[in-house]
């Protein structure tokens, strides 16, 4: 079993945060900070030029850490610093051009090399996920699949192969915070659970401890990425001891359901 899904061992909190926003010595704070607050696994965005799954919250973090000179050959050098004392997995969230752009092979090879566990790639559709699952794989690394309330009759073919968990995209659209989540998550968390074991998140729209105890109520776990982005937007580098506040206050939440 790999040490994502390994994580799942009670209702599971996993919060996002883009890497280097407001400077990457925050972002290891934050890190850090998550961990003591009982997250479960961590989420990590690696700053892009065009994220394309993210609303205008994500979209600005990402243009704050690139302005503030974050590259991801920095970010792999701070995850490495922080794992020395963040024990939870970890994963990268990122766009397959940044992977590409980078190098594949040297890409996964950093990721092993900085104790990174699993990898997110929103832009590659199932039927070309090959070119990340295989490499992913030769490497130790969790490949997480998506699937979203459009993917209907291909959820279970998506699910039949996940590895770690699979992330399931609450809303349509971009990320962001929404006021209520009407998507029927319910069915999809069961197609899922009709062909595999492995655990199932509720992800994007996720902000308040309500909505996190009623997603996780009906999958595994909830991830919650720009209703922290926010608090990061807000506080800058004092947002570690607010995030964490934040991070404990969801966890308690979906750990009593």
């Amino acid at each position: 079993m790999s040490r994502i899904s390994d994580a799942f061992k009670e209702k599971a909190f996993i919060p996002f945060v883009t890497g280097g926003d407001p400077d990457l010595a925050t972002t290891k704070q934050i890190l850090i900070e998550m961990e003591k607050a009982g997250a479960d696994i961590i989420e990590v965005g690696i700053p892009f030029s065009d994220p394309i799954a993210e609303g205008p919250v994500i979209q600005e973090a990402n243009e704050r850490a690139l302005s503030a000179g974050c590259t991801t050959d920095k970010l792999f050098d701070m995850i490495k610093e922080a794992r020395e004392t963040v024990k939870v997995p970890i994963l990268f969230m990122t766009y397959a051009n940044a992977v590409f752009k980078y190098g594949s092979e040297r890409f996964m090879e950093r990721c092993v090399d900085c104790g990174i566990d699993g990898l997110i790639v929103p832009d590659v559709p199932y039927e070309e996920k090959q070119e990340f699952d295989g490499i992913c794989a030769a490497h130790g690394i969790d490949y997480i699949s998506m699937i979203a309330p459009t993917s209907h009759d291909r959820i279970r073919m998506i699910a039949k192969d996940a590895k770690g968990f699979v992330y399931c995209v609450s809303s349509m659209g971009v990320t962001g915070v929404r006021s209520e989540i009407t998507t029927d998550v319910g069915s999809m968390v069961k197609l899922v659970k009709e062909v595999t074991d492995t655990p199932v998140a509720i992800g994007f729209g996720i902000s308040t401890p309500e909505q996190a105890a009623a997603m996780a109520a009906k999958s595994d776990g909830a991830i919650v990425g720009s209703a922290i982005v926010k608090l990061v937007a807000k506080y800058g580098k004092d947002a570690p001891g607010y995030v964490g506040e934040y991070v404990k206050s969801m966890k308690d939440a979906v750990r009593n359901v």
